[in-house]
């Protein structure tokens, strides 16, 4: 589980828990009252979840999930895990990320199929060039793992990598997280649904939030569900693409929009791609799951949404360039495509924080960068509402830097998609 591909037969643990999800986690019914509630039965949510368990002696904690365990932003990603993000705040959280993901299957007992095999980020033009070694040093400054590779060395890295100088966009260099890769995107959420689940919680799938109940102090009391009413002191909110929707029930507002996000896989192939490849400048990035197929990412849609549908127009725009990048793919066939959703803040980076709401805490606006930061986002939500406090990793990102002005513009480091 340390090399660069991590092989065919990782691919049996997650099939083994697709097939008998109901033995993995027990399917609770809500009680009358818990300690805590979550909102949100993704990676994000029952990791929250399970570290309140386990760190914070939490256990009396009820995950509530409207549809089912993975079926949402959790089970539509594109898989990919990297730390080589701008600013000292944005580096330092997704590499407490990194570190988790690193022990994860072990932590958990569960085979999330880790596989750190690296994230090249190519440079098309001077400016990316530029702009892919400002980043370099800044990771270098923050203890972060990040180098330029020249054309040829890209080439050696990724062999099918195409670098001829006749290409509309040629391959000037790149940057190179070694420690990056990727993991099995549902199996995340189940090894988390099921450990969460040892601990005593309640995991409550088919149980929409409908709305917020609070006290005549105004304190967060409980949540009004199409199960019935729940009492809780204590409600996070990590619901992907979703959360500014049940946070206006308690009439808080987020600066958030959600898009569809674009993705596709091919037909499956013998292992021919080594490592993930981004590109900023043609909209796509491609690498290989364990189960042959090309995972190809795309650009969000350009109007705001909640389909999870993919858009056809975006899909042909990224397979022109993936196959300009690889020649080598344009016999594959595209075996499905859709659409994840993505909240996206202002300056693209995430809120996990405290609410004005006495009681009530969000974890949202991770844009294209929630599935790499699944084991940290989980951790520090978790802090967060155990000592109703920030942890250091997260007190930067609060809701209140957008009036105050201390954003943490993440643009340019969040790759192809803003």
């Amino acid at each position: 589980m340390t090399s660069r591909f991590s092989g065919w037969s990782l691919l049996l643990g997650g099939l083994s828990g697709q097939r008998r999800w109901s033995e993995q986690w027990r399917a609770a019914e809500p009680k009358r009252g818990y300690d805590a509630i979550i909102v949100g039965g993704g990676g994000h949510g029952l990791g929250a979840a399970y570290y309140l368990a386990k760190e914070h002696g939490i256990r009396n904690v009820a995950v509530l999930e409207k549809g089912w365990i993975g079926g949402g932003n959790t089970g539509r990603n594109t898989t990919i895990i990297r730390s080589n993000y701008l600013f000292a705040e944005s580096s330092a959280l997704y590499d407490h990320a990194v570190k988790l993901w690193e022990t994860l299957s072990q932590e958990l007992n569960y085979n999330v199929m880790y596989s750190p095999r690296g994230v090249l980020m190519l440079a098309h033009n001077v400016h990316d060039e530029q702009v892919a070694k400002r980043h370099i040093h800044a990771n270098y400054a923050n203890g972060v793992d990040n180098e330029w590779l020249t054309p040829q060395q890209a080439k050696e890295f990724c062999p099918p990598l195409n670098i001829s100088s006749e290409l509309r966009y040629p391959v000037l260099g790149g940057a190179l997280q070694r420690r990056g890769g990727t993991a099995r995107h549902d199996a995340v959420a189940w090894g988390y649904a099921r450990a969460a689940s040892a601990l005593g919680v309640d995991i409550i799938e088919n149980c929409e939030v409908t709305g917020l109940r609070r006290d005549s102090n105004g304190e967060i009391s409980g949540v009004e569900t199409t199960r019935g009413a729940i009492e809780s002191r204590r409600v996070g909110v990590s619901a992907a693409g979703h959360s500014s929707v049940v946070l206006q029930m308690a009439g808080v507002r987020l600066p958030l929009e959600s898009f569809p996000l674009q993705a596709l896989v091919s037909e499956p192939v013998k292992p021919i791609i080594p490592c993930v490849v981004m590109s900023n400048t043609i909209h796509a990035y491609v690498s290989q799951s364990d189960k042959g197929e090309l995972v190809i990412g795309a650009s969000t849609d350009a109007y705001t949404s909640y389909t999870q549908r993919g858009a056809l127009h975006v899909n042909l725009h990224t397979l022109e360039a993936v196959c300009e990048l690889f020649p080598a793919f344009r016999r594959l066939r595209m075996l499905r495509n859709w659409g994840g959703i993505v909240d996206v803040t202002p300056d693209r980076s995430p809120i996990i924080a405290k609410t004005p709401v006495p009681g009530l805490y969000v974890n949202c606006g991770w844009g294209t960068g929630g599935f790499k930061a699944t084991p940290g986002a989980g951790h520090l939500l978790a802090w967060t509402l155990a000592r109703d406090a920030p942890h250091a990793l997260n007190s930067a990102f609060t809701i209140e830097r957008f009036r105050d002005g201390t954003l943490i513009d993440e643009a340019a480091a969040a790759a192809v998609n803003h």
